[in-house]
């Protein structure tokens, strides 16, 4: 069941979603190649502390690090290390925070300097996926749809949709 939100409590998941936006988008405009995943987590928590903000994943159920960092072929919930960025590599950064008890949590794919032909396709039918799932997030409207319009659209351009890895 979706309840109601008072305004106090949307200002505060506002305010979450909006430093998880900001966070993820310094983070995401200064990867290069040759960078490690370990640098992006560094740069993720040092600008939580920062906005005076907790990371919302590091320590959950034993989650080690600030950002879910997954290069290429990683799905989702990479754990940043070692690994360094090379040019053509996609990036997942999924990042949340914790600001006065309410969750913001977000994720973007960057490409590391120039990607190829079929990466830049992947993230354009992601993008415009989510947009077509967003143009069914009204009131009145079921949850279903929105899934329905995503999954759509992204098996109309050939991808599909990882089941395991959906809410």
């Amino acid at each position: 069941m979706i309840t109601r939100k008072s305004a106090f409590e949307l200002n505060r998941m506002r305010k979450a979603g909006e430093i998880t936006a900001q966070i993820l988008s310094q983070v995401a405009s200064v990867i290069t190649p040759g960078m490690t995943t370990k640098e992006l987590d560094v740069l993720a928590e040092t600008a939580a502390k920062e906005f005076q903000v907790k990371p919302a994943f590091k320590g959950y159920q034993g989650f080690p690090a600030s950002i879910c960092t997954s290069v290429n072929e990683q799905v989702v919930h990479g754990i940043p290390g070692p690994r360094q960025l090379k040019a053509g590599d996609i990036v997942g950064l999924d990042f949340g925070v914790v600001y006065k008890g309410y969750y913001g949590d977000a994720a973007v794919t960057v490409g590391v300097g120039e990607v190829a032909p079929k990466h830049r396709r992947l993230m354009t039918v992601t993008r415009e996926a989510l947009w077509q799932g967003l143009n069914q997030a009204r009131a009145g409207n079921r949850l279903s749809a929105i899934s329905r319009a995503i999954q759509d659209h992204v098996e109309k351009n050939g991808f599909s949709v990882v089941r395991d890895f959906v809410g």
